[in-house]
Parts: structure tokens; C-alpha cells; sequence
């Protein structure tokens, strides 16, 4: 049984034998300890190698077992090996997958080269394709499973000068859409988290420009409305209880609602603030 939280049971989760991509910081190491305080078994995969082996550390510190592995999980035979290498390294198949690697990238549309454009994809939307494409197989041959897609408000949002960004995170939440429906019959469930600010590294490791990046910065460190371990505990109940949206912060309600109600009204609306902004 999982799911144990404060020394009260909930429902069991799928989420027994999990790898987590990006598990080295922010969202991706909080989901891997709140999965070991579940009594899961966890493959902690990142790009930086060093840092899955501290999330590990501290998974083992508090008596959990876990697994570093490094992944580029913009590479579509890095992912392969992944899912192949986790069943081993579990000894058990794996029954949850956390695509949570990601970038940021912001800038105005004109300024951002194509490189650009195809860094961001690489790793925030391949990434979780990838991701999907090796375990679903898996899933289905063992009648269950689970899947966790990190996109962002921003999938929604559309705010200027996050074009790039912003695309990979609403694919991420089309497909998370899509195969929540697609998979339902094959007994394996689908959320997808769409949070605005969390304080994570996503500015520090990422392509913001200078005139932007350090406001950004210290606008998801010191003013965001909830913490990295209570947007994962969350998104895990969320996921446990069937729900496909994880939108964990007041402000992402918000805007969400405004999108779904006056689709047009937003647009227009945040045409005319960034105007007045920039």
C-alpha cells in the first residue's frame, strides 16, 4: 500500500515502482521523496547525473531506495535505454512515469534564433514524447500504469515573450489530453500539472534574457504561492484520485477560468497590458 502521508493511508497509487525524469532539483526531486515517503521505489534520471545522485542520497538518508541515472531525454535512444534500464534496476516493472524535465526559455519572438526554438522542444516536448512512446508499451502489456505530464499554466497563459516555451508546454498538455482518453480503457491513468510559479532552477539553468532573467528569478523564488513538495504531494493525489488537471495555485485557476470564459477578452486583455509592461 502507498499513499502514506503524516501516518494516514489514502487511496493506493500506481506509483510503487516510478522513474522521474529531471529528478535532480525543484519539482523532479520533490516528487522523488514524496514517492519514497509513499514507500515507492524510485529512478531518479537526469542530464546532470551528480545531481539524481543527491536526490538519491537523500531518499536513502531517510531509508528509502532509489536509483541515479543520467538522461538526455531529448534523445529519443537515451529515453530507450531508460526504460529498459529502470525494469532492471526495479527488479519490477515500472508503473508510474514522471515526465517532469524541463527548460525555460523566454525572449521576444523576433530575437530567438532557431536553436533556440529547437533546444527548448528537445528537451520539453520530445522529452515527455519520448517519454511516452517507451513506457506506454510497458503499460499496456502489464494491464496498468500511470503517467504524470510537467506542463505549465503557461500552456495557457500564452504571455508574450515565452513563444517557445509556451508551445512545448501546450503540446505537453494536448498530449497528456489525448492519451488521458486514449488510455483509459488500458487501466492507466494520465495527469498533467500546470502550475505558474514554483520556486525551481528552471531560470537559473535556462535562456532567459539578461534584462529578464534575474527579476524572473526572484520573482519564482520569493513570490510564489506554494513550494515545489506540496505542488508534487498534489499532483500525486490528484493523479490517485483519476483527475487529469493538476493546476495547484490560486492564479492558475484564475487564469484558466478566464481562457475557458472570454477566450477573446484575455487575449485582448494581455495584449494591452504587455503593452503598457514592456
Amino acid at each position: 500500500m502507498l499513499n502514506f502521508l503524516k501516518g494516514r493511508a489514502t487511496k493506493p497509487s500506481h506509483s510503487a515502482y516510478a522513474v522521474v525524469t529531471g529528478a535532480g532539483s525543484g519539482i523532479g526531486r520533490s516528487f522523488s521523496l514524496e514517492l519514497a515517503r509513499r514507500q515507492g521505489v524510485v529512478v531518479c534520471a537526469d542530464i546532470n547525473l551528480a545531481a539524481a545522485q543527491e536526490t538519491v542520497a537523500l531518499i536513502e538518508q531517510a531509508g528509502g531506495r532509489a536509483y541515479a541515472v543520467s538522461c538526455d531525454v531529448g534523445e529519443a535512444e537515451a529515453v530507450r535505454a531508460l526504460a529498459e534500464n529502470a525494469e532492471q534496476l526495479l527488479s519490477h516493472a515500472v508503473t508510474l512515469l514522471i515526465n517532469n524535465a524541463g527548460v525555460g526559455l523566454g525572449g521576444k519572438f523576433h530575437e530567438q534564433s532557431l536553436d533556440d526554438w529547437k533546444w527548448c522542444m528537445h528537451v520539453n516536448l520530445w522529452g515527455v514524447i519520448h517519454g511516452c512512446h517507451y513506457f506506454v508499451p510497458g503499460f499496456k502489456r502489464n494491464g496498468r500504469g500511470a503517467i504524470i505530464n510537467v506542463a505549465s499554466a503557461a500552456s495557457y497563459t500564452a504571455a508574450p515573450e515565452m513563444s517557445a516555451y509556451n508551445v512545448t508546454k501546450a503540446g505537453v498538455r494536448a498530449l497528456s489530453e489525448t492519451l488521458y482518453a486514449e488510455l483509459k480503457s488500458d487501466n492507466i491513468r494520465v495527469n498533467v500539472l500546470c502550475p505558474t510559479l514554483v520556486p525551481t532552477n528552471i531560470i537559473k539553468n535556462g535562456r532567459i534574457p539578461g534584462r529578464y532573467s534575474g527579476l524572473a528569478d526572484h520573482a519564482l523564488m520569493n513570490f510564489a504561492m506554494t513550494t515545489s513538495d506540496s505542488v508534487a504531494k498534489l499532483t500525486l493525489d490528484r493523479l490517485d484520485q483519476g483527475q487529469l488537471y493538476t493546476t495547484p495555485q490560486l492564479d492558475a485557476k484564475l487564469f484558466w477560468l478566464m481562457k475557458r470564459l472570454a477566450p477573446n477578452w484575455y487575449a485582448d486583455f494581455l495584449g494591452l497590458s504587455y503593452r503598457f509592461l514592456k
